[in-house]
């Protein structure tokens, strides 16, 4: 199937690895150009170069004010347009009410929330007709995950501020959509399973409640984001996407 995503132009965030890294492989693999960003700008690099293609690594933070306009600014100088962004970022500090702190909260806000408004408001006004905008939540979104109370407490208003933003958006012809992952088997999911104190246990647990058994790969999240992303997907919108192996049973 023809996605449609030669030489289309998308930014992805958080790109250096996980669920963005696949994300901007999928994509690149046939045919887009993608900018991917990341805090370290060697581990930025490393990721581009490994991706090869047309493929453009800047540093950038998501929390950063400025970050949303220059890597705009950059699509358009390198490449000439823009037809996407991807909003991913490493997820907040674990822990339960009494374990956070206030800079722990601060902080995933200004990353995980205010920057993913910040990054969709720029690219809104950038984007044109058939331009799209998808967000990297979690399956939090439906239902809190215990021991992830920060995330908890921001995934689901930027799932609600994504709603918004379709209804907003949808006559100007720019789609949004929210891609929920669950148990990918990435960085992230091993260091949660690891402060179980048995991460090994901790895994063959909630495979057992994964109707498909088994944790899912960044390549299966990639794909699912690259489609959505892609002109293929031209009638969805307002919509978020579990990538979870069945994990959440709810229609």
């Amino acid at each position: 199937m023809d996605l449609g995503l030669k030489d289309r132009v998308y930014i992805v965030t958080g790109a250096t690895r996980g669920l963005g890294n696949a994300t901007a492989r999928a994509l690149a693999a046939d045919g887009a150009k993608v900018i991917i960003t990341g805090r370290d700008e060697k581990s930025v690099e490393e990721a581009a170069a490994e991706l090869g293609g047309d493929v453009l690594g800047l540093a950038a933070d998501n929390a950063d004010p400025s970050a949303a306009q220059r890597l705009v600014d950059a699509a358009r100088e390198r490449f000439g347009r823009l037809d996407g962004i991807l909003v991913s970022v490493g997820g907040p500090a674990p822990g339960f009410l009494a374990d956070n702190t206030d800079d722990q909260w601060q902080t995933a806000f200004e990353t995980v929330f205010l920057g993913a408004v910040r990054l969709a408001r720029t690219a809104a006004a950038a984007l044109g007709e058939g331009g799209v905008i998808g967000f990297v939540l979690s399956g939090s979104v439906h239902e809190p995950i215990a021991g992830l109370t920060i995330s908890n407490g921001l995934r689901p208003g930027l799932a609600g501020f994504a709603k918004s933003l379709a209804d907003e958006l949808g006559p100007r012809g720019i789609r949004v959509v929210g891609v929920l992952p669950a148990r990918i088997d990435t960085d992230r999911v091993r260091e949660l399973d690891a402060l179980s104190g048995d991460a090994e246990a901790a895994r063959t647990a909630n495979e057992a409640r994964i109707p498909l058994r088994r944790y899912g790969t960044p390549e299966e999240f990639g794909k699912t984001a690259a489609f959505l992303l892609s002109p293929a997907a031209s009638y969805l919108t307002g919509i978020m996407v579990p990538v979870d192996g069945g994990y959440r049973h709810g229609f």
